[in-house]
């Protein structure tokens, strides 16, 4: 498709998955990764601590990639990012799996909240 301008959250319209891709990958840079590293080793599979360390370091992640989207570069922005994604979830399998996939990476697995079972049977297809 053509090239969509990052004018504001409405731009995402045209492609959601993209920017989820793209902060993905940031999760992915080298030092990003030990930054979660790091914050991970902090919280000890603590799960309070988890929320303390490793999650203003996965908000910050996400901001840097999200504000050029038109995103606030805040948590606010952050909020606003993680419900449009939630949003698109159940119209596209795509952004469902990599959602799961980017909460994989800063939420320890054992704190999926219940309410998403129905989810569990598309990871199997």
């Amino acid at each position: 498709g053509r090239p969509w301008r990052p004018d504001g959250p409405a731009a995402l319209c045209s492609s959601p998955a993209a920017v989820l891709a793209e902060v993905i990958k940031a999760f992915g840079v080298p030092e990003n990764a030990q930054r979660m590293e790091e914050a991970r080793d902090n919280a000890c599979n603590d799960m309070g601590k988890m929320l303390q360390f490793l999650l203003p370091v996965a908000t910050q992640i996400q901001q840097d990639v999200i504000k050029a989207y038109g995103f606030t570069n805040d948590g606010e922005g952050v909020l606003k990012f993680a419900r449009l994604i939630k949003s698109y979830e159940s119209q596209d399998p795509e952004i469902a799996s990599m959602s799961g996939k980017l909460k994989a990476m800063f939420l320890p697995p054992m704190t999926l909240p219940p309410h998403g079972a129905g989810t569990s049977g598309a990871a199997t297809s």
